[in-house]
């Protein structure tokens, strides 16, 4: 893969980023542009979305891809420590500190360091974080001088960082110091057709190094796993597919060696039991108003429109009767807008008729 001026790649590299939807593309033109600044990155996106292989292709395609890249769980470190993993500590600098140790930051000179999840930083380690960015300088704990570090900062959390930083969660000037270029992690549910295309990457990926009956999604698999809302991201679809190619005895996966027939079969019984709890509170409130449809739509704080909408959805009927103004043949698009006087004359004669009617 060729690389353009600064390090940066050709916009129309795939960079390994597996799918073909305009959020995806948008990420990809994104990454290709920054590769090549020598500036911090801030990466923001939901848990699963890969946030870490987009600080992967930063480095890669970077002037500094010859050295490490040091990647940091902010969130993982134990707070006692986290001031010793980042800038490291000399010898009796505390109890246990037998000897010199390089933090996750000098360690990265000459290369990268990626601070993942630095929304779950503690306050007080993000004060010397906010030096290194100023200064390239960080100091060892139990240390007399300052260290020269040369190495670039890529970002990323799920974290809302402004509403951190309103509530006292993040330092201010440390956000704007990291939010020099930004790049955001679109969710899975909201790239239009990857879902099936990672499925079938990584299943065939999967096959490649395993033994497995497995070979590609059935029709329905593939529909369950488009509808799918994938809360767990890149993440759960990779754990779903290598969980349904490891179980199944036969060649075709099908909805429910994803573990997707249940969640489907779930959602559509819920759907119906919100379909028939709306179809009994109309009918009851019709019953209790006298089939007046101005009251019951004033006691179920709807238009007149919307109700008569909704009784031609549900197939209800006022007192055995069809519906008035021949609505049975209306399609569920919003009707033209009635004057209150002409609504109370037709509820006066249409009452009328039943009575008149026995």
């Amino acid at each position: 893969m060729g690389l353009a001026r600064n390090g940066a790649t050709r916009p129309d590299a795939n960079l390994g980023l597996v799918g073909e939807s305009t959020a995806l593309q948008t990420v990809r033109d994104a990454l290709c542009k920054f590769a090549g600044f020598d500036m911090p990155v801030l990466i923001t996106g939901e848990t699963g979305t890969g946030k870490d292989v987009a600080a992967s292709v930063l480095h890669a395609r970077s002037v500094r891809r010859s050295g490490p890249l040091v990647t940091v769980n902010c969130g993982a470190l134990p707070a006692n420590l986290v001031q010793s993993e980042l800038f490291g500590h000399e010898r009796g600098a505390f109890t246990g500190a037998a000897g010199r140790k390089i933090g996750r930051i000098e360690a990265a000179d000459g290369g990268t360091v990626f601070l993942d999840e630095i929304g779950d930083m503690p306050v007080e380690a993000q004060v010397n974080l906010l030096r290194f960015l100023q200064e390239r300088t960080i100091e060892r704990v139990g240390g007399t001088h300052s260290i020269h570090v040369n190495a670039r900062v890529i970002a990323a959390t799920h974290v809302d960082l402004p509403r951190a930083v309103r509530e006292g969660r993040f330092r201010e000037d440390l956000y704007y110091r990291l939010n020099v270029l930004h790049v955001h992690l679109p969710a899975l549910r909201e790239r239009s057709g990857d879902a099936q295309i990672l499925a079938r990457h990584f299943l065939d990926a999967f096959r490649r190094q395993h033994s497995t009956r497995a070979r590609k999604f059935s029709a329905a698999a593939l529909k369950a796993i488009g509808e799918y809302a994938w809360p767990g991201n890149v993440r759960e679809l990779i754990n779903r597919v290598h969980r349904a190619a490891v179980t199944a005895d036969r060649r075709l996966l099908d909805p429910a060696h994803l573990g997707l027939g249940r969640d489907r079969a779930a959602a559509t019984s819920l759907r119906a039991a919100r379909v028939q709890a709306d179809r009994e509170t109309i009918a009851e409130t019709l019953r209790d108003s006298g089939h007046n449809m101005s009251e019951c739509a004033r006691r179920l704080n709807i238009s007149r429109n919307s109700l008569y909408r909704l009784c031609k959805r549900h197939g209800l009927r006022k007192g055995g009767l069809a519906l008035p103004w021949g609505l049975s043949g209306l399609p569920l698009d919003p009707l033209p807008a009635v004057p209150e006087w002409l609504a109370a004359c037709c509820d006066v004669a249409r009452q009328a008729a039943c009575v008149l009617g026995g």
